[in-house]
């Protein structure tokens, strides 16, 4: 399976502002790149690009004041298939995680693993049998208990924030699940990318980039998606990181003002 995933999205800067751009594909995807990506900065301006602590493929500029327009366009290959689900992948215990997956069980900046929500998790999952079923749980909970509304969404929103007022988008419902995955010793890790409506009735709202997460069962990552709660095709990842902090599609270094926002998702 084909698809063509790209943006356009424009700023004004008052005056030259430095940058860190994470609007590339996943390393991981190379192999599946069928035309080279097209990251382009309008007026141009030169790019320099570097991996971060998490093997994101991250960009830096510098912009100069006035109007700034960033865009992509790539075409990468799919497997066609729904999210693999892990029901017979047991759950490994502190001891036996690897020493790379261990900062996923710890809290970071949207996700409170060592305060209120730890003793919640435990009450309402602690009789659950460890492992999947966990996993599902927890998603079915988060799922049902956070209302979708992009009119209440909000960068500052932290997991324990997001579980008191019950509202929000779909980083809200990832921070939600993956705090309690950790508080239960299952790592957790969170995604953004493009997810287009492909195998599922097209929304009504413009395309926006998607978060989900992915736990670690097994010896391996599978992912997980507490907003839809259920398998998706066509998941293209861009970024993964404790949580949505480490994966800021912009980063400015200066003051801005968003004037477009364009994304594409297209089955080809």
């Amino acid at each position: 399976m084909l698809i063509r995933v790209g943006f356009e999205i424009a700023f004004t800067f008052p005056e030259s502002t430095s940058m860190v751009l994470m609007l590339s594909l996943h390393p991981s995807l190379d192999s599946q790149v069928r035309s080279p990506e097209q990251l382009r900065v309008t007026p141009e301006v030169p790019i320099t690009n570097y991996l971060d602590l998490y093997g994101n493929r991250c960009s830096r500029v510098s912009v100069a004041a006035g109007r700034s327009t960033f865009s992509n366009d790539v075409v990468v290959e799919v497997d066609g298939a729904p999210d693999v689900l892990g029901w017979n992948s047991a759950q490994l215990m502190p001891p036996e995680l690897p020493n790379e997956v261990f900062v996923y069980l710890l809290a970071s900046r949207y996700c409170e693993v060592d305060g209120e929500l730890k003793e919640i998790a435990w009450a309402l999952f602690g009789n659950q049998p460890a492992g999947w079923s966990l996993v599902q749980a927890i998603c079915n909970f988060v799922h049902s208990h956070i209302r979708f509304d992009y009119m209440q969404a909000r960068s500052t929103r932290t997991a324990l924030e997001a579980y008191r007022e019950r509202t929000g988008v779909c980083r809200d419902y990832m921070h939600l699940a993956i705090t309690f995955c950790r508080c239960l010793n299952i790592p957790a890790r969170y995604c953004t990318g493009y997810l287009g409506d492909i195998g599922v009735p097209a929304a009504s709202y413009p395309m926006d980039f998607s978060a989900w997460f992915e736990v670690y069962l097994g010896g391996t990552w599978f992912t997980v998606d507490a907003r839809n709660n259920t398998p998706r095709i066509g998941r293209v990842l861009m970024a993964r990181g404790r949580d949505a902090a480490d994966v800021a599609i912009t980063t400015t270094f200066g003051v801005n003002r968003l004037e477009l926002f364009n994304i594409r998702t297209d089955l080809i």
